[in-house]
């Protein structure tokens, strides 16, 4: 089936990110709520579902189950970008603008998602 070229933006976005996550694990270490247990672990694996969803993405018969993990995972992202407004040692340098405009960025990120359930 033929998409629409941003679908395929969308998922090109998406697999990149999550090879970064291979790539740049200790970007993504730092940033990670204290809280959470396994930080490597979870950079990896939340790498490796950026990865899949994005490939998911590509095909009919995956696109909507992808199209809803991509909205869970970025729901679940919150968490990273709350934490980061927490302190300036949790920002890691980013500055607070950024950081708060990457919260309605998330949401634009899920809306843009669902926008694709349609095809």
């Amino acid at each position: 089936m033929i998409y629409p070229w941003h679908l395929y933006l969308m998922s090109f976005m998406y697999i990149i990110a999550g090879i970064i996550h291979f790539i740049k694990p200790k970007v993504y270490m730092r940033i990670m709520p204290k809280y959470l247990p396994a930080h490597k672990a979870l950079v990896y694996l939340s790498g490796l579902a950026e990865i899949l969803l994005g490939v998911g993405l590509l095909f009919p018969e995956t696109k909507n189950v992808a199209i809803y993990g991509i909205i869970l995972m970025l729901m679940a992202f919150l968490l990273v970008h709350f934490y980061m407004l927490s302190s300036k040692k949790a920002a890691a340098g980013i500055p607070r603008w950024a950081l708060l405009f990457r919260i309605p960025l998330q949401f634009l990120l899920m809306w843009w998602a669902y926008f694709y359930l349609a095809y």
